[in-house]
């Protein structure tokens, strides 16, 4: 397989996985152009591999960097904007995780709670139902602190070394 060749498919499978962990096709297969890229990338460029139009690379680039795994860079003596990812994988994966619990894991948990505090219905259908979602609540609290406790872990120079020294 030629480098293009490579290339092209990596961007275009990170693409499609994209929405695995959250964000749409174009959004990764931008991030998967600026992973393997070595040098900082100009928007122009990124247009141009990708055949999206202005609009669609900026309101993309603008969401990467709102999630902290893409950021400008500067290149002397240009004017262009250039764009970088974060290489480091462990990084790359912990801000994932943060995100994903703050847009996804934190509003369910707001309604788990709301929803397994109905009162004034004591029917079994009722009982069953707060003490399933109460539950449910439960377990994914438990979940998100655990996310919460592993992210944590990567913020400070002890987790950081704990986790080299259980690897």
């Amino acid at each position: 397989m030629q480098f293009d060749e490579a290339k092209n498919k990596f961007v275009q499978t990170w693409g499609a996985l994209g929405s695995q962990w959250g964000i749409n096709k174009t959004m990764a297969q931008i991030h998967a152009l600026l992973m393997v890229s070595k040098e900082p990338v100009s928007m122009e460029d990124i247009m141009q591999e990708l055949q999206i139009s202005r609009g669609n690379a900026s309101m993309n680039l603008r969401g990467l960097m709102d999630w902290g795994i893409v950021y400008k860079a500067n290149k002397p003596g240009e004017r262009r904007e250039f764009f970088i990812a974060e290489k480091d994988l462990d990084e790359l994966a912990t801000k994932i995780a943060k995100e994903r619990s703050k847009r996804e894991i934190k509003p369910a948990l707001k309604v788990l709670k709301e929803v397994s505090a109905v009162d004034g219905n004591t029917s079994e259908e009722a009982k069953h139902f707060v003490a399933q979602t109460k539950k449910l609540y439960e377990f994914v609290a438990s979940a998100d602190e655990m996310i919460d406790k592993v992210t944590e872990y990567k913020d400070n120079w002890l987790g950081k070394l704990m986790m080299k020294i259980l690897r």
